[in-house]
């Protein structure tokens, strides 16, 4: 390796490696934001609470990754440009493309170390992580339920006025919004307790809240419009009421952009693994829902034959003709249920496919992730080393605000590219790759202009000559004509 060669690498680590430390700092700031309410006031150790963060972290480190590199690329290379040391580079006969060459290998070497962490490393620390929060509600079960506020637990809110006890597993004014699994009728029940005490066994994914000495309100929807304008409930008391809560629901705080999900978990032969049996029991439960609608609709039509066929053949084009009046009203009533009941299972049917399907989406999209990390990291040093060579500025100034821009655009795409492939909308493999193919272009783009010392000028005459040429010959005929 040359001394050139050296002295590139050695700037850019060290750049990279500053820039990295930061944003790390940064993106574990809001970390701690995002899960402040299950760290403060929950009398936790300090060991803990660093375990807690050190879990937490390595999935950060997908998004940091990138952003450093990109940053550090057109830190790096500006500052060479605007030192004048690309001139003199260029001047010996080294051009930019030789000067990216050995850099191009270390960011290829980065960039196969960061799919090995993507692979390894964050699922075992997303498992770890799951198990240590699981971990701190058993031991301490008083975390679910911070008081004098609202806890979201599942599909309830639990508010408590006073806690109590070593473990503060003693509550008193206990408030529960339960809401309604029916979108748009808000909280149909609203539970109000004296006296609550929370339980919990080591074996168990459950905490056991047990209420003392309340009342039980729950709204009754009519179905009767005029009813509904009264607002009915029903109140009952209670002596003691026992809930369990689901540990897994425990303030569900968003890591990503989504819950905290099992596919985070698994290695790519994992999910591999998972997928081919997912996938078997969705095309299983397809046919099984299909045969099963057939099967019933054939059963009540056979019920409800005829078996004069001659008439039925000579009057094919009004069958019920052939019946009873009675017998009419009993086909029409049957056949109407039997609409409502196939409209019904074909709709549970459709949802719990596409709930299947979903999960299927999110496997997939887990795995292509794992490798658009990787590719990201050359992605964003293809773009950022040719456009510091442009703009030739250092620093922490311009760059900084081109760094922002290019990864706000390439993160924003990968979102909704996500988004929309979780929804079955488009395949998994075009939404995990969509930032990622619409930014290639612009990388190319820049390393060609920069490497032919175009600038960052792109010319669009091919796009405006034919409309010039169209109008100058308009021009032309109406001057001749006159």
């Amino acid at each position: 390796m040359k001394i050139l060669d050296k002295y590139i690498i050695k700037s850019f680590m060290i750049t990279f490696t500053s820039v990295f430390v930061i944003l790390f700092f940064i993106f574990v700031l809001q970390g701690i934001w995002l899960f402040i309410a299950e760290l403060a006031g929950k009398d936790l150790d300090f060991f803990t609470i660093l375990k807690f963060l050190s879990f937490y972290a390595p999935t950060i480190v997908p998004l940091v990754l990138p952003l450093s590199v990109l940053l550090a690329s057109i830190m790096t290379f500006g500052s060479f440009a605007e030192n004048y040391e690309f001139a003199a580079m260029k001047s010996s006969g080294i051009s930019l493309q030789r000067a990216m060459k050995m850099l191009t290998i270390t960011i290829g070497i980065l960039a196969f170390v960061s799919f090995f962490f993507a692979n390894n490393v964050i699922p075992d620390a997303q498992y770890k992580f799951i198990n240590l929060r699981k971990t701190i509600v058993q031991q301490k079960p008083a975390m679910a339920i911070a008081e004098g506020q609202f806890n979201t637990i599942g599909t309830s809110n639990i508010k408590v006025d006073k806690k109590s006890g070593d473990n503060g597993e003693f509550l008193e004014g206990v408030t529960m919004h339960v809401k309604n699994s029916n979108m748009g009728l808000g909280a149909n029940t609203i539970i109000k307790a004296k006296r609550g005490v929370l339980t919990s066994e080591d074996d168990s994914n459950y905490l056991q809240l047990e209420l003392y000495d309340g009342y039980y309100y729950e709204d009754i929807h009519p179905k009767d419009y005029e009813e509904r304008k009264r607002l009915p409930f029903a109140k009952s008391s209670f002596e003691k009421y026992v809930i369990n809560i689901d540990l897994t629901k425990l303030n569900q705080a968003e890591i990503d952009d989504g819950n905290i999900t099992s596919e985070k978990m698994l290695t790519v032969p994992e999910l591999k693994v998972t997928l081919d049996s997912l996938q078997r029991n969705y095309n299983k439960d397809a046919i099984s829902y299909s045969k099963n609608l057939v099967a019933r609709n054939d059963n009540i039509f056979k019920k409800h034959s005829t078996t004069n066929t001659s008439s039925s053949k000579k009057n094919n084009e009004n069958l019920i003709s052939l019946f009873t009046t009675e017998e009419q009203k009993q086909i029409i009533e049957i056949a109407k249920s039997n609409v409502i009941s196939t409209e019904f299972g074909i709709s549970a049917n459709k949802s719990d496919l596409e709930n299947k399907s979903k999960n299927i989406n999110n496997h997939w999209l887990a795995i292509h992730e794992k490798f658009v990390i990787a590719y990201s990291c050359l992605l964003m040093f293809f773009i950022g080393a040719p456009l510091g060579a442009i703009i030739r500025k250092g620093g922490l100034g311009l760059p900084i605000v081109f760094a922002v821009l290019i990864f706000i655009t390439f993160h924003f795409i990968n979102t909704f590219g996500r988004k929309v492939a979780q929804q079955d909308e488009i395949p998994p493999f075009l939404g995990a790759w969509m930032a990622s193919i619409l930014m290639t272009p612009f990388a190319i783009i820049l390393t060609y202009r920069a490497t032919n010392d175009i600038g960052i000028m792109i010319n669009f005459d091919w796009i405006t000559d034919p409309f010039k040429k169209l109008f100058n010959k308009i021009t032309q005929n109406k001057d001749d004509n006159n």
